[in-house]
């Protein structure tokens, strides 16, 4: 039974990518600090380390012989890494850098990392390829670059995929958390208070993709042995403006209305992937569809209380 180490396993994606590790028969080790993500969502079964992966301390209890390493721990707002860059950074590329050299030293097979969109900037509404030349805009980006740049120093002794992630929606998302999450953040007020605020126009447009299909990605990435050294886009591929997410949502919580007031730092005003690497590599060609994503996001939220 291969042994798979997945840091921040009490996030969102991160416990829905060891649940189908776990259901595979894999053995997992899970790491998390517990500062954004929860206890309730760590997997029963699985062998458990708190703390941070930025200090040493954290890195000496890790186990010996992982052949996998999937990195999801972090920060991951691009807004709330204004408030505190060094500590962003920490958390994405020191917390990385550590994670490499264990690597390396215990002879792991792979390292898959959880990289994000933002590290392209500003780019042109077309559909953006991993090969586009990366100007982050938020301080998120540029640890989220940083990472990237460490895995690839390092490939030649832990081989490595950057999966530069697009934005990611399902159930099981923090909808308490109104900084981070634009499917969530809408949804939550919609659901509470029937009035959605939205920070910027809504013509920007971005690419959502299902919590599902994202598991199903990391999953062949990691278990692929000739899928290595890369960088590879995470989306749908599908361009989707803010007002046509809003309005599945409206159509989805009746009663909810948004309004337009503000603006975000460091927000991109509009990007989607080319996502043709993604299916010829890992041969997914279909993906669920925004309009039943969102369906399915509010039916468990309403399950929840809300």
């Amino acid at each position: 039974m291969n042994k798979v180490l997945i840091t921040g396993v009490a996030g969102f994606i991160g416990s829905h990518i060891a649940n189908r590790f776990i259901s595979e028969g894999y053995e997992v080790v899970g790491v998390d600090d517990l500062s954004s993500g929860k206890e309730g969502n760590i997997p029963t079964g699985i062998q458990f380390i708190k703390g941070d992966l930025a200090k040493i301390t954290t890195i000496s209890q890790l186990p010996d012989h992982c052949d996998l390493i999937l990195h999801l721990a972090g920060q991951s707002s691009g807004e709330i890494s204004f408030d505190d860059p060094v500590a962003d950074l920490e958390k994405n590329a020191v917390s990385t850098l550590n994670l490499i050299h264990y690597g390396i030293k215990n002879k792991s097979s792979k390292f898959v990392y959880a990289s994000s969109m933002s590290v392209y900037g500003s780019v042109p509404d077309l559909p953006i390829k991993e090969s586009s030349h990366p100007v982050p805009l938020s301080c998120y980006g540029v640890g989220k670059l940083a990472a990237e740049g460490y895995l690839n120093v390092y490939k030649n002794q832990l081989p490595y995929v950057a999966l530069r992630m697009f934005n990611v929606y399902g159930p099981g998302q923090d909808l308490s958390n109104m900084r981070q999450g634009m499917v969530s953040i809408f949804l939550a007020q919609a659901l509470r208070s029937g009035k959605i605020l939205v920070k910027g126009s809504t013509e920007r447009f971005r690419d959502f993709i299902y919590i599902d299909d994202v598991v199903e990605a990391w999953f062949r990435t990691a278990t692929n042995s000739s899928i290595k050294n890369m960088i590879l886009n995470l989306g749908t591929g599908k361009r989707t403006t803010i007002s046509d997410l809003l309005n599945e949502i409206c159509n989805s919580v009746s009663g909810a209305g948004y309004f337009v007031e503000g603006s975000t730092p460091g927000d991109q005003n509009g990007i989607f992937p080319d996502v043709a690497h993604l299916r010829d590599l890992l041969e997914i060609n279909e993906f669920k569809e925004l309009k039943w994503g969102i369906q399915l996001i509010v039916e468990w939220a309403r399950k929840q209380g809300l």
